[in-house]
């Protein structure tokens, strides 16, 4: 999957948005106002940053090579994907994870406004 492919996977999720909030290098993909992608477009290697379950993170990372902690983020909640060694199928379904992760934190309130 390339960065474009990914993009607009995470962006066809219902409610899903972008910004570039800390410089115009990063695209955030925000649900409810909370972050749930971040995509590095200046990295000399393709990936995506996702928000994961902390148990889930750790056995991605233990499980599969090209699954490492994000450096910028709290490393115990976020994975580094790389989109050139991943299959399609896999970045999909942990970017629905991540997804879901967010719905799963927001107030009651705020999922059903997203997920009107």
């Amino acid at each position: 999957m390339n960065i474009e492919d990914a993009r607009h996977y995470c962006l066809s999720k219902k409610s899903a948005t972008e910004d570039f909030p800390f410089d115009d290098v990063s695209l955030v993909i925000k649900v409810g106002g909370k972050m749930f992608a971040l995509i590095p477009l200046d990295a000399v290697e393709k990936r995506i940053a996702l928000k994961c379950d902390p148990d889930y993170a750790l056995e991605l990372r233990e499980t599969y090579d090209f699954v490492r902690p994000a450096y910028h983020f709290n490393k115990k909640h976020w994975n580094d994907v790389f989109l050139n060694e991943a299959s399609d199928k896999d970045v999909k379904a942990w970017i629905d994870h991540s997804y879901d992760i967010v719905l799963k934190g927001l107030t009651r309130k705020a999922r059903e406004e997203v997920l009107l």
